[in-house]
């Protein structure tokens, strides 16, 4: 977003608009996070303001100020395709392509408001009027602040704001560990901590969050893990039966593919976890080094995302999901073997 675009947007934000943040399908702590930090600078100037997310998030993610005022579209489809027909403004954070918002897609792509789009995956999408896409970007909740920064207005950034903006940094920077964390980012979180973020608290909500039934779950999933060394590839299991087994809540499985690609001398992990309400496997797919995971997903899983961490999905049953998995490995077994680690 250059600085014209940016001093567009500002003169017509300028005056109280109707406006719309929607989050992608399935909303993470980067999703929920960049929305409910953009909500509270934009009531700030007395903009009516409604947030919509496809479907439910996490608990682990709830106790965020602001996130109870979050329209469940599955639960509240007609109320929410009024307010994004009478929107001026909607706001895509953390996705590119109106398909990730799910069941959203068909009215997004009826209405004529003002698109803006600040997200950081690969590939996006030409349908907003502002978009600020930068794929080298930790996380979206820090495009976010660099948002504010370029339309000179942190000092707008409450401890509600910087509580939502930091906890989207930690979670989709597996707490600052993962490649895409740079020298900037430790700046933000620290800016952000200046603001109001509690470390130590948030850290503690969102991930000292096991229950007895998730902890037998993550036992089941890494009894179901499979190595496979000559692919130095490691996958893990979870179907419909196993998570109905153990009380499955929704984020439960949350950073369990981690465990697979945390072996030593496993470049790629993938979990898959069958979703029988809607008759596919979930999958999610994490890598080390250069091992490049978006393309593997989006020219076989149906899905994308970034570098080193995507997501997708199979039509197939669980077995032949498995065995369409151990298929492809043999076409990036010398990229994986290059891999340097």
């Amino acid at each position: 977003m250059n600085t014209d675009q940016i001093q567009s947007l500002k003169q017509e934000l300028s005056t109280p608009k109707k406006i719309v943040i929607v989050p992608h399908k399935n909303p993470d702590g980067d999703a929920v996070g960049s929305v409910i930090a953009l909500y509270g600078y934009l009531i700030q100037s007395g903009h009516k303001v409604n947030m919509i997310s496809p479907n439910d998030f996490p608990t682990f993610l709830k106790w965020m100020e602001h996130s109870d005022l979050f329209l469940n579209y599955e639960q509240e489809e007609k109320k929410a395709d009024l307010l994004i027909k009478e929107a001026d403004f909607i706001f895509n954070m953390d996705h590119n392509a109106f398909h990730r918002a799910g069941h959203m897609e068909r009215i997004l792509g009826e209405v004529h408001a003002t698109y803006v789009m600040i997200d950081h995956h690969q590939q996006p999408d030409d349908f907003a009027t502002y978009t600020y896409s930068d794929t080298t970007m930790s996380s979206t909740c820090e495009m976010v602040y660099h948002f504010l920064e370029m339309l000179s207005d942190t000092d707008k950034i409450t401890p509600a704001m910087a509580t939502a903006m930091y906890t989207g940094i930690l979670t989709d920077t597996g707490s600052f560990k993962y490649r895409s964390t740079t020298s900037t980012t430790l700046r933000v979180a620290a800016n952000l901590v200046d603001k109001g973020a509690n470390s130590e608290a948030i850290n503690r909500k969102i991930y000292d969050v096991n229950t007895p039934s998730r902890m037998k779950l993550l036992g089941v999933a890494l009894n179901n893990m499979v190595i496979l060394e000559k692919y130095r590839t490691a996958f893990i299991t979870l179907t419909q039966k196993e998570l109905d087994a153990n009380n499955f809540k929704k984020g439960d499985t949350e950073g369990f593919v981690n465990y697979a690609l945390g072996l030593d001398g496993v470049v790629f992990a993938q979990i898959l976890i069958e979703k029988e309400s809607e008759s596919i496997i979930k999958t999610s797919l994490r890598s080390k080094g250069d091992f490049d995971v978006n393309k593997l997903a989006r020219d076989n899983w149906e899905g994308g995302g970034h570098k080193n961490a995507a997501g997708g999905k199979s039509d197939l049953s669980m077995i032949d999901t498995v065995k369409k998995l151990i298929s492809i490995l043999p076409h990036y077994e010398k990229e994986l073997h290059e891999v340097v680690i």
